[in-house]
């Protein structure tokens, strides 16, 4: 018997599903109990190149629409998908492992906002006329054209909105490429934009790993690149685009600090820390896994950070909603997660809770906290991408500033404190793209999303996001007769 997850085909390109077993195949395994559930083949040559077709003429007749048109599409879209929002949570459990608690409010829900939102602002995108004495400037705004989407596997559902609403809002089309890890979701996105009204070819989704990406990033007809991925990964996509003169978005990973003023609410400033470091089972490029807290109040801190864990992270069936806490997406995340948990030991950090595999099925980690972590070791400086807090002492505001900002990354920072006057100081001062204030995690559509350093360019979400889909023409008009000096 099919697996209820198998897709009708592994590929959706020109508005219909699309198959070719002569690509290499793409297990598609179950991080709950290890089991195949589906099976995708990576694209070939010739699939990569009916997407790119497809989407640079679908483009070409969706640029010719109004903006409203558009965006009532993407408000359809937006509806089918809460209409349907069990289901698609479902299959977003099976394709990550993630609690089915967690995909019903937080994965296509958070999609669906995105092409609301996006939706709204579509017929919105104008230019501006600019006088200048007798003579005039005035504006387009107009799209770049093919874009691609490269996804990552943590938020399969949300990543392929994210980047496909802004696209489309602004008249481009997009071929998204999905982690291999998770290629089940964005299938059905492409499949909900077409009974929505877009027209087939504007969203086109293909599976495989580097070489596909590699691909659909070089092709000469491609305008835009935009991957969430991480630094290494982004590194070479940047540099392939680059070369090809293409507009980029990267969204990185990081390592960001959280910081805990000795006056915070103690129970907020838990309940931050738990969010930044175990939702999704700490597979989050936000997530504040530095967690530093203010010398007076670290032990309390942590005697009641391991109450709360203990006693509130329950692991088992992610389709049960009463799981809170879901495995590794893949068992290859899950060995790497235990090589920072051993790395961790052997540096010297104190183990608070957590620290080994848990005796069940499937490729789940304890949620684990080390206290007495210093600024050198490798779990301090990392990126884990897994269930593993590092608890840092510090003293002055100063001194905490300048450790959280010494990193090559630069995505999120936290700060929980009673006092706002400091809480906006040092958050004005820290070196990071999308921070929080008695707060962690929290990533409304209508905030832009994005880091510094090596966390990446470009921002996703809110108005800073169409002018990453969206380029200027200016047009100088003059009114009287144009003069030469012969």
């Amino acid at each position: 018997m099919t697996h209820p997850a198998q897709p009708k085909a592994s590929h959706f390109i020109n508005g219909a599903y699309v198959e070719d077993t002569s690509g290499t195949p793409i297990p598609v395994i179950y991080p709950a109990t290890g089991e195949l559930i589906a099976t995708v083949y990576a694209a070939t040559p010739a699939i990569v190149e009916q997407a790119l077709a497809s989407a640079a003429a679908a483009q070409k007749e969706w640029a010719k629409w109004t903006g409203t048109e558009r965006g009532r599409v993407l408000r359809r879209a937006a509806d089918i998908i809460r209409a349907r929002n069990h289901e698609l949570s479902v299959l977003e459990t099976y394709d990550t492992g993630k609690p089915l608690q967690e995909t019903l409010v937080a994965d296509a829900t958070s999609a669906a906002d995105a092409l609301e939102y996006f939706g709204g602002l579509a017929g919105s995108l104008t230019g501006e006329h600019i006088p200048m004495g007798d003579n005039w400037v005035y504006t387009i705004r107009e799209p770049l054209g093919l874009c691609v989407g490269i996804g990552a596997w943590n938020y399969p559902t949300q990543i392929a909105c994210w980047k496909g609403a802004p696209a489309l809002a602004c008249g481009n089309s997009m071929v998204f490429k999905p982690s291999e890890t998770t290629p089940l979701c964005a299938l059905k996105v492409a499949e909900i934009l077409c009974e929505a009204g877009a027209p087939a070819g504007l969203y086109n989704v293909v599976q495989g790993m580097g070489e596909v990406g590699g691909a659909l990033v070089t092709d000469p007809r491609v305008a835009k690149v935009s991957l969430t991925g991480s630094a290494p990964t982004g590194k070479k996509v940047y540099a392939a685009a680059a070369a090809g003169m293409k507009h980029v978005t990267m969204e990185l990973g990081g390592k960001s600090p959280l910081i805990i003023f000795d006056d915070a609410d103690l129970e907020s400033a838990i309940s931050g820390a738990i969010n930044g470091n175990f939702y999704s089972s700490g597979q989050v490029c936000s997530n504040g896994t530095r967690v530093f807290v203010q010398k007076g109040i670290k032990e309390k801190f942590l005697t009641r950070l391991a109450e709360r864990v203990k006693a509130g992270a329950v692991l088992g069936d992610p389709q049960d909603e009463a799981v809170n806490f879901g495995p590794m997406v893949s068992e290859n995340q899950m060995n790497i997660v235990l090589g920072y948990l051993e790395k961790g030991q052997a540096e010297g950090a104190r183990l608070i809770c957590g620290g080994k595999r848990a005796e069940m099925d499937g490729f789940f980690i304890e949620p684990t906290v080390f206290a007495d972590v210093t600024d050198e070791m490798t779990i301090a400086r990392e990126e884990i991408f897994g269930p593993v807090m590092s608890v840092l002492d510090f003293d002055s505001e100063d001194e905490v500033i300048a450790r959280a900002n010494a990193t090559e990354f630069g995505l999120s920072a936290g700060v929980f404190t009673r006092d706002f006057a400091r809480a906006h100081r040092v958050i004005g001062q820290l070196e990071a793209g999308s921070c929080f204030i008695n707060s962690y995690n929290d990533a409304p559509v209508e905030a832009p999303f994005g880091g510094v350093k090596a966390s990446g360019v470009g921002r996703e979400n809110s108005k800073e996001a169409i002018k990453h889909y969206s380029q200027v023409k200016s047009v100088f008009v003059r009114m009287g007769d144009c003069e030469a000096a012969f």
